[in-house]
């Protein structure tokens, strides 16, 4: 059958992560395909869709709609962040690929697939009751290093959805918690999704506890020295590195320059509450940082590292190091004094639904204990 002229659109090509659904449906079949109501809802919408004004707010709008499900769906018991992710990276493709209802160009739908990663991420979603007291922001990461295990989950990523909401009461103050999910590509650090997210918040001064969570070694770590500069020789969710190694460190980008800051910052963590909250892991207040003059050490001081050329973060030369590094630099340029840093969680292997559980439960007493200390 012919088709009509203007569904004969422009597409866009698939990218790695988009590529690796196949492998992901051949292999983990009922996780990618746990939200298929809500990815055919979206072609169905986008073939029928003719009106250029009103697409966006439609795709977002799908996007949001996943979000939710996923969220729901968590704290239902299914513990699992996994079918949020393929799922949205069904809906990019769609967007990249399926005929839709006009004549549109690829920078549109570029706009479109932007819209769908704000909207599917809870970029969008993050509203504190008016009653309460204490607002939380927590950030948890995408699953990672899929070309070694298709099947890979991140406990970050569970406890986003698993706490986004949540609200609670301590010392008869009223608490509550937002969350967002954070891409594992570099790119978008290097574009400033950090900073984007951060800006408005450290401005308006209106949350008073931020938690970047992502998943670390054997058991928690509380990361108080992150470093400026990348060294991970580890490629992020598109298969990109970038060049950076221990003995080679490089600094992220941001508006098309180096990112400009110290070499190393500390967090504004409680973590003399924190630590001592009892479960299943240890939870450390880490010191180690790895430096090009000294190597690796326990550092005792900020002071300590101020003519040092970071290498190593106490959470290491990735991503989770920096995103901490970004928050409490972006703080630190916003004139505030806020309780700010990384929760490294035990790591899982592939999916552990029991394990992820636990380690949910542990980061909400540890939140807890520091909500305490305002």
């Amino acid at each position: 059958m012919l088709v009509p002229s203007f569904l004969q659109a422009n597409t866009l090509s698939k990218d790695v992560e988009e590529r690796r659904i196949a492998l992901a449906s051949d292999t983990i079949p009922q996780v990618v395909d746990r939200y298929s109501k809500a990815t055919k809802a979206l072609n169905t919408k986008l073939l029928a869709e003719n009106n250029e004004l009103t697409i966006t707010q439609m795709v977002a709008n799908e996007g949001h709609v996943l979000w939710q499900r996923a969220v729901k769906d968590v704290q239902s018991g299914h513990i699992d962040d996994r079918s949020l992710y393929w799922s949205r990276l069904k809906m990019r493709e769609s967007l990249k690929t399926q005929q839709v209802g006009f004549n549109i160009a690829p920078w549109q739908r570029q706009i479109l697939v932007s819209a769908v990663e704000k909207s599917s991420r809870g970029f969008s979603d993050i509203h504190f009751a008016e009653d309460v007291q204490i607002k939380i922001l927590l950030t948890g990461f995408d699953p990672f290093f899929l070309d070694r295990d298709i099947s890979q989950s991140n406990p970050s990523g569970v406890t986003a959805l698993a706490l986004d909401g949540y609200r609670f009461n301590i010392n008869g103050k009223k608490a509550q918690i937002e969350t967002v999910m954070i891409p594992v590509r570099f790119a978008d650090f290097d574009n400033g999704i950090i900073e984007s997210l951060l800006t408005p918040i450290y401005r308006e001064n209106s949350v008073d506890m931020i938690f970047t969570v992502s998943m670390g070694r054997d058991n928690f770590d509380l990361e108080r020295f992150p470093g400026r500069n990348r060294s991970a020789e580890a490629p992020d969710n598109l298969n990109v590195l970038t060049g950076a190694t221990k003995a080679s460190p490089i600094a992220p980008m941001l508006n098309g320059k180096n990112l400009n800051g110290p070499e190393f910052v500390e967090f504004t963590l409680p973590a003399a509450v924190m630590t001592k909250v009892a479960g299943h892991w240890q939870v450390n207040d880490n010191h180690q940082v790895t430096t090009l003059e000294k190597g690796q050490f326990d550092a005792t001081s900020i002071n300590q590292l101020q003519q040092s050329t970071s290498v190593e973060g106490a959470g290491g030369g990735y991503l989770s190091n920096e995103i901490s590094y970004r928050s409490i630099l972006l703080m630190q340029q916003f004139n505030r004094n806020i309780p700010v840093g990384h929760i490294h969680t035990p790591k899982v292997k592939g999916y552990d639904s029991q394990a992820e559980g636990d380690i949910v439960e542990q980061i909400k007493a540890m939140i807890a204990a520091a909500a305490s200390t305002l």
